[in-house]
């Protein structure tokens, strides 16, 4: 079989199932955005090198996120079913991750950062991005057409993840963040802590 079908040269594609749609509907363009996103990870992860510790878990989102995009593919009124697995623990491996590079930095997550650093740190911050942007059209699709809520918890995470990869690679190598504010709920915390000053008795 060829790779070129032709079938999309007047500007449709398939969908799973059969159906065809235009190639700029709110489904194509989610799932675009998330083949985006997955191959600035692959590019992130040659720049890492094989032998890197955050290959094994990357190498599972990459193919999460070729699972999930597979489902996205799916209409709810398909008649065919995706047998394809649904990462159904993938929000929480995010946080087990998190969790577990916060608690080796030497710096609490306390600021935006201007993005950048070093060339990896720099590529978690284009992958966190993009998958906000497919995350944008993930809720446009949600708006018509049902999706499995295993998916945008799962993307949610992702950008999450990948904001605090960018800072573990820092913090290792020992590059000094550029921060821009502190997080909101961080300033009003802020705010609440600090003492005030005593008003003059009436």
């Amino acid at each position: 079989m060829k790779i070129y079908t032709k079938k999309g040269d007047a500007g449709t594609t398939g969908l799973f199932g059969g159906s065809r749609v235009p190639k700029d509907d709110v489904r194509v363009e989610c799932m675009g955005d998330l083949d985006e996103a997955n191959s600035t990870l692959g590019l992130l992860r040659v720049k890492l090198g094989a032998d890197h510790a955050w290959q094994p878990r990357l190498h599972t989102i990459q193919k999460d996120l070729m699972d999930m995009m597979s489902h996205l593919a799916r209409p709810s009124d398909a008649k065919k079913i995706n047998t394809n697995p649904m990462p159904a623990d993938g929000a929480q491996q995010c946080e087990e991750w998190i969790d577990e590079l916060e608690g080796q930095m030497k710096t609490a997550s306390d600021y935006f950062l201007l993005p950048g650093g070093n060339e990896v740190s720099a590529l978690c911050h284009v992958v966190r991005t993009q998958m906000r942007r497919g995350e944008r059209r993930l809720v446009s699709l949600m708006a018509t057409d049902a999706v499995n809520p295993i998916i945008p918890a799962y993307i949610n995470r992702l950008s999450d993840l990948f904001f605090t990869l960018a800072r573990a690679e820092m913090d290792k190598a020992g590059v000094a963040e550029e921060k821009w504010q502190l997080f909101l709920y961080k300033r009003f915390k802020r705010a609440e802590d600090t003492p005030q000053p005593e008003q003059p008795a009436a």
